[in-house]
């Protein structure tokens, strides 16, 4: 089986799960390649048509994947290629990005939405579709014990360290918020915020093993990978109920989620006491004795990229075979 992979390209690269994800399917034997669209805008999306049309040629795929919904507009724009589309959440954040994008969908043969409220949001929904997040590669995600992780980055064992979920000028991430419920824990001066902005997957993994609390306040998201990797290295954590980050962290002991006035899971939406609340939850994972075992709900729900290239890897042979 060959399958083609279309994505945008962000400063010259594809997203990091994408090629994650093309890898684990290589590793099962898919032979893989890309198509990376460089283009801004919707111009940008249909300028890449011609060269896709001649890097099919080159190829010889039996199937595109195209990863985004605007990409999925170039995908199905040649019509002898079966295509394989997923939403990630971009496609639902703005009304002509939803209107383009699910309606060019509806000619996909098959559509996977990372998360079921992106299925929810869309204007115009797939009939064939599936609910399939991303996964995670668990190599990458290889436990270091907390004292020999902080160890190894220099970290003050007076301390109490929260690694945020992104970049502090994120705004989506909402990194204010944080700010806000650290100023009303009583030992502020021992608090370090630390972000993931710059880091490599390796460093983000030892800090994953090393803080106390994985922080991720978030105003929106799709099915979030980085609150997944820290799962994975069983960090206590605490987030915003957005997205399917309370199907993904479950029940669990040293999981802490924050409420949502916002039923849609498309956007978190808090009230005037949310600063207060996230400041209790902060407070109760940085007393969780020990770390949790985010990594078996993590194995529990067949989220590493193994299985979830097993998953693709039988939706691909139904897709080539219903042509």
């Amino acid at each position: 089986m060959r399958v083609l992979i279309v994505a945008s390209k962000n400063s010259g690269k594809l997203s990091p799960f994408v090629v994650e994800q093309a890898k684990a399917l290589l590793q099962q034997g898919v032979e893989v390649d890309f198509y990376g669209i460089v283009g801004k805008g919707m111009k940008g999306y249909l300028k890449a048509l011609v060269p896709m049309i001649r890097k099919i040629k080159e190829f010889q795929p039996d199937l595109l994947h195209a990863h985004y919904g605007l990409s999925g507009i170039t995908a199905i724009l040649q019509n002898k290629i079966p295509v394989v589309t997923t939403f990630h959440n971009g496609e639902t954040l703005s009304k002509g990005v939803n209107f383009l994008s699910s309606l060019a969908s509806l000619r996909a043969k098959h559509v996977i939405y990372v998360a079921q409220h992106i299925y929810d949001l869309c204007y115009f929904k797939a009939k064939n579709h599936s609910i399939l997040p991303c996964g995670i590669c668990l190599e990458d995600c290889k436990i270091i014990p907390k004292e020999k992780a902080r160890e190894i980055l220099g970290m003050e064992p007076e301390k109490k360290y929260i690694l945020f979920g992104g970049a502090f000028d994120n705004l989506r991430k909402n990194f204010p918020l944080l700010q806000q419920a650290v100023q009303l824990l009583q030992d502020k001066e021992n608090i370090v915020c630390w972000e993931m902005k710059g880091l490599s997957r390796a460093e983000c993994v030892l800090r994953m093993c090393a803080c106390d609390v994985f922080a991720l306040p978030t105003i929106s998201e799709g099915s979030p990978q980085a609150l997944k990797e820290a799962m994975a290295c069983n960090c206590p954590i605490v987030a915003t109920d957005v997205a399917d980050i309370r199907h993904l962290l479950g029940e669990m002991p040293g999981h802490f989620i924050l409420a949502n006035k916002n039923k849609t899971k498309e956007k978190w939406i808090g009230g005037e006491n949310s600063a207060h609340e996230l400041a209790d939850y902060l407070r109760k994972a940085l007393d969780f004795k020990g770390r949790t075992e985010g990594r078996k709900r993590i194995e529990a729900l067949r989220l590493d990229n193994e299985q979830i290239a097993h998953r693709l890897i039988s939706l691909y042979k139904m897709v080539i075979n219903e042509r």
